[in-house]
Order: C-alpha cells, then structure tokens, then sequence
C-alpha cells in the first residue's frame, strides 16, 4: 500500500496532479480543495488511496490526511463510489462536509452534482456519528487566487477538468463561458466549484 507520495509537481490540473518521485511519474486524481492547496508549488506530498479495480489501477491524491479520511468514509457509504466522493469533496470542503453531515443539511449535499436525496440521506446518517469521532477540521486553505487576467487558459483548463470528472464538453464550456463573463477575474478552481453547481 502507497501511503504518500513526496516529490516533483510536474503537470497540474484541477482533476489530476503528476508527481515525480524517484524517476517515476504518478499520476494522482485530486479534488479541487487540493488542487488549490498545491498550486503553485513545486515540491509537495499528497496522501495516496489506491482504487484497484479489474480494468484500472488508479490513485487519488490528497493535501492532508483529514481529506483522506474523509474520502474514504464517503466511499463505505453504499452508492458512492470514488468518482462521486471526490466530486462531493471538491464541491465542498472537508468543513463544510463535516457542517452539513453534523447539522443535517440535506440541501448543502444535494447540491452536489450527481447526489440525490436518498444519497444524501444514507450519507448523513451513515456518517453522523463516525464524523464526530474523527473531529471536525479546520477549512483546507484554498490558496491564492489567479492573478492572471481572464483568457482561454482558465476557460480551458475548467472545461477540461469538468470533462476529467464525466460532463460533457459543450455544455461545460457553456456554463463555463456565461461563468467567466459575470466573474472575469475568478480562478481555475472557482469557475469549476460554480459550475459544478450549475451544470445539469
């Protein structure tokens, strides 16, 4: 079993991050609250879940040990596999989850594409007790914001990260467009949070 992985930030993304340690290049599925906490930086270690399935070996990456936690305590609820879990989890922080799950908040997990409201319901009484036994955290920092002024960069990177998590193209880039016109100065993370939100 990997634990963590410790090395080279070499490609980012806001859904998949390349790490080089000892000559090997890992290619990690990550959740838009790491993909902030990591941007920007060069040297940087990302807890490791290996998904082991018939068809793919797959790693999912994550900043601290709290997201991984939380990670995989979404991934024992039945119905929510590892696609859904990191959507929930770059929909909302590992807080806010927390928030939600404690206070009953069905509407706050329904908001995330993909969770109806019996998922959201299984999830919060499968995971209402077990979330006070681990501690609610502190909000992951989300990083500085791009500085960069609007162009096709953002557009595209969105766009393509939307499409890593299983939307399609066109009506991404929609939604992504009608985004950048209202809030031309918002970051890669930001355009995909809101239109996570929006896309149906």
């Amino acid at each position: 079993m990997i634990e963590y992985i410790k090395g080279e930030l070499t490609e980012l993304t806001p859904a998949l991050a390349t790490v080089e340690a000892a000559g090997i290049g890992y290619g990690l599925n990550i959740t838009l609250n790491t993909f902030s906490a990591i941007q920007g930086k060069k040297e940087i270690k990302l807890y490791v879940y290996e998904a082991i399935r018939e068809d793919a070996h797959l790693l999912y990456g994550f900043v601290n040990k709290k997201e991984r936690e939380m990670f995989l305590l979404l991934i024992s609820v039945s119905g929510v596999g590892a696609n859904t879990a990191r959507m929930i989890l770059s929909s909302l922080s590992v807080s806010e989850l927390c928030n939600a799950i404690s206070t009953n908040n069905e509407r706050a997990m329904k908001g995330v594409k993909g969770i109806g409201l019996k998922t959201a319901q299984r999830i919060i009484v499968d995971l209402r007790d077990k979330i006070v036994a681990m501690g609610i955290t502190d909000e992951i920092p989300t990083g500085g914001s791009i500085a960069a002024p609007v162009n096709n960069q953002v557009k595209d990177e969105a766009v393509s990260a939307l499409t890593m998590l299983g939307f399609a193209p066109a009506p991404s880039q929609k939604v992504v467009v009608a985004i950048l016109q209202e809030q031309p100065d918002a970051p890669v993370e930001t355009v995909v949070k809101l239109a996570l939100k929006q896309i149906k």
